[in-house]
């Protein structure tokens, strides 16, 4: 049996130290975090890449551009499959060797002639629509009802895995702050913010390599989706609160306003919006096929939410979600849609993405031993938080080492979510271009050292006699 249950004593110890423990720390660490001052911010704009240029844009390079970046994500990602690796890994390397680390330090020229700054915009523009139909995905994906069962054990490891690595990236801020950050954060949101980027998993990419390595029906892949689905949805929840505190800071409209809307807004979705949906259910079981008619209504509801959620000072991406959350989950009915989606959405809207992050991505900018020892640590506490919390938190709950570490090991995983979360913290001013580039390391090398670390610790031929052995004793 992979899980032991433990007893209720057990479980309330456990959860008191590995989950309410550390947010009574992280408090302490914020109010630490006031005395701590950052440098005075440059008086230029420091990220000036991203701005669009004025009037309608050449489409004759947007069209060049998309066809380089396409091909550049396809060649990598059956690089990274060859050598083992999911071909996600291969499409965010992709965009950066399309970016300044590696086109641009070589061929500049060449780098500057199809690239050029001015038409960065028309490229974000498309990959946020990308962005946003890949989050409703992402939300479709999500089924709270097949988490039910799995109890107390994926309850501590996934609130484990948040908190902790939140803390150790809180405790992070306290020395990275005077020295990547400037007087226009504030501390408060640069250790929120660091400490949400440090608590993400990538749902995805660790549905992904469980599939690849059959290991999606094992307990340990059973227990790694359900710790990364209730991850994934309270990180975002986090992310969505963090968001609201740092935009109100120096928004127009105020906390309350921000916070109490967003709040009515999810209650109309849930309750309001959501029995509507399952008319497209319906109409699925009739026909066994969505129209287009019914496709381009689910389209603008998509877009419609994430508009809203945007306006109320959010994010785009978290109506898309929310969206995604609340569809009817019946399995027939949510692959129809995801094979509606998917081609555009992960095959061309993705990679654009990917491209857009490397070409703000770079390493140039970790320049010195200095630099690197910082990018260094920020790669130590992110393992150490992630892997070692849920690791810790799945042995506390019954769970032997092997599997606990293979939990761990998924946990671990960040890959494309991660760069969403730092392109908004980009966005919003909260992180700077070098700590940016740092953070897009730490999440290549994170994603990157997942296989080859679950293959040392749960091969998959000991994994799937494992599933055998217990299927036959139940």
């Amino acid at each position: 049996m992979l899980t032991k249950t433990p007893s209720n004593a057990r479980a309330v110890a456990g959860y008191l130290a590995l989950v309410l423990i550390p947010i009574g720390a992280l408090m302490a660490i914020l109010r630490l975090g006031t005395g701590v001052t950052a440098p005075p911010a440059a008086g230029a704009a420091m990220n000036t890449a991203a701005k669009a240029a004025g009037g309608a844009p050449d489409l004759t390079l947007v069209v060049l551009q998309i066809c380089i970046v396409l091909f550049a994500a396809r060649v990598m990602g059956t690089l990274f499959r060859f050598i083992g690796q999911p071909r996600v890994i291969g499409e965010m390397a992709a965009g950066i060797v399309l970016g300044p680390s590696l086109l641009g330090w070589l061929a500049p020229g060449l780098s500057a002639s199809v690239f050029p700054a001015a038409s960065l915009g028309y490229l974000n523009a498309l990959s946020q629509v990308g962005l946003v139909l890949f989050m409703f995905l992402i939300g479709l994906e999500v089924d709270p009802s097949e988490l039910k069962g799995l109890g107390r054990a994926a309850l501590i490891v996934s609130h484990a895995s948040i908190t902790v690595p939140f803390v150790l990236g809180a405790t992070l801020a306290l020395y990275l702050y005077p020295l990547l950050s400037n007087d226009r954060v504030t501390f408060l949101s640069f250790a929120l913010f660091l400490g949400a980027a440090m608590s993400i998993t990538a749902f995805p990419v660790l549905a992904r390599i469980l599939t690849e390595r059959k290991l999606l029906n094992t307990r340990l892949g059973t227990m790694a989706i359900a710790c990364a689905a209730v991850n994934d949805v309270t990180g975002w929840c986090i992310l969505a609160a963090i968001m609201v505190l740092i935009r109100t800071q120096s928004a127009t409209s105020t906390l309350w306003v921000t916070a109490g809307g967003s709040a009515a807004f999810a209650l109309f979705v849930i309750y309001a919006v959501r029995p509507l949906l399952r008319g497209f259910e319906n109409s699925f079981r009739r026909n066994k096929a969505l129209d287009d008619g019914k496709i381009a209504i689910l389209i603008l509801l998509v877009l419609s939410c994430a508009l809203i959620t945007e306006r109320l000072g959010i994010h785009l991406l978290f109506g898309a979600f929310l969206l995604g959350s609340v569809m009817p989950k019946d399995h027939e009915f949510v692959q129809h849609i995801l094979e509606k989606f998917e081609s555009v959405t992960v095959v061309v809207l993705l990679p654009l993405f990917f491209a857009f992050s490397g070409l703000r991505t770079n390493i140039g900018l970790v320049q010195g031993g200095m630099m690197w020892l910082y990018c260094g640590v920020i790669i130590l506490v992110a393992v150490a938080g992630k892997l070692g919390g849920a690791t810790i938190a799945a042995r506390a709950s019954g769970i032997n080492w092997r599997e606990a570490g293979g939990i761990g090991i998924l946990m671990n995983t960040r890959g494309l979510m991660e760069l969403v979360i730092l392109n908004i913290g980009l966005d919003i001013k909260v992180i700077s271009p070098s700590l940016f580039s740092m953070m897009v390391i730490m999440a290549l090398v994170t994603t990157f050292m997942t296989t080859p670390l679950l293959e040392l610790v749960c091969p998959v031929g000991r994994a799937a006699n494992k599933l055998e052995l217990t299927s036959r004793a139940s």
